[in-house]
């Protein structure tokens, strides 16, 4: 658009209750700014918050670059829709470019059986997205009545796609509820706000292709309507992709 705004529309295929999935949204967020040509490096750091809920029809993105320098970049952007001028989600980010240094990861993934040998998620009435990932739960079972909220699940675009930063981060948010895992009753929820670390370069990421990625996530704790849920996104030779934390709101 002449005012740099990009244009895009709502899809049904991510639809979710009431609402487009949220991890597409992210995914719409950090797309705008890898579009920008004065983008430096890959995303090291993304915030989403959810202030209103995003109708189905048309809808605006603005991308502006905050502050740049050497090391890294800071980025806002601003999603709207033609009925309402005021922003329906927030959200920053840092980008950098990757350099050589002394690395080591603390935790490990779960040892699992693959997923061809795991359980495969039905289904959800309402739901539209669980339907473009394939999902094999190895540990713990949404709708059920678990023991926690802790889930080990593997997943990957449905069809196959080779893994980008738009699909990663749509991917660090396919984990239900974790309210969901606990009490098998459904319940109002909705992602308040939505933290993304990532940890590895677009180089690394492109070696990962089709693969199934491990998601391993839990809660945390549940208090006066509000809940936060924690997650890792594993990857081939047990690399830890990404790590993700978001606050969710329900209501009694």
């Amino acid at each position: 658009m002449p005012d740099g705004r990009l244009r895009g529309h709502t899809s049904e295929l991510y639809w979710n209750f009431v609402t487009p999935y949220g991890g597409v949204t992210a995914a719409t967020v950090l797309n705008s700014i890898l579009l920008q040509p004065q983008r430096l490096g890959d995303p090291v750091a993304l915030t989403v918050n959810f202030a209103g809920p995003i109708r189905a029809g048309e809808l605006f993105v603005a991308a502006r670059l905050e502050r740049s320098n050497r090391s890294t970049q800071h980025w806002s952007v601003l999603l709207t829709q033609p009925a309402d001028p005021r922003p329906l989600v927030s959200a920053i980010a840092v980008f950098a470019p990757r350099r050589p240094s002394w690395g080591r990861t603390e935790i490990a993934p779960p040892l699992v059986a693959a997923p061809q040998a795991s359980a495969r998620v039905p289904s959800v009435p309402g739901l539209r997205w669980p339907a473009l990932y394939e999902m094999y739960y190895v540990h713990g079972r949404p709708g059920q009545a678990n023991d926690d909220s802790i889930t080990h699940h593997w997943i990957r675009d449905a069809p196959p796609r080779d893994l980008d930063f738009a699909s990663l981060t749509s991917i660090c948010d396919a984990f239900f509820p974790r309210l969901f895992m606990l009490r098998p009753q459904v319940v109002p929820v909705a992602t308040v706000s939505l933290n993304i670390y990532f940890h590895l370069d677009s180089e690394a990421l492109s070696r990962q292709s089709t693969a199934h990625l491990l998601g391993v996530a839990r809660g945390q704790v549940y208090h006066e309507g509000y809940f936060d849920q924690e997650a890792q996104v594993w990857g081939r030779d047990d690399r830890l992709l990404a790590t993700t934390h978001q606050l969710v709101w329900f209501k009694e």
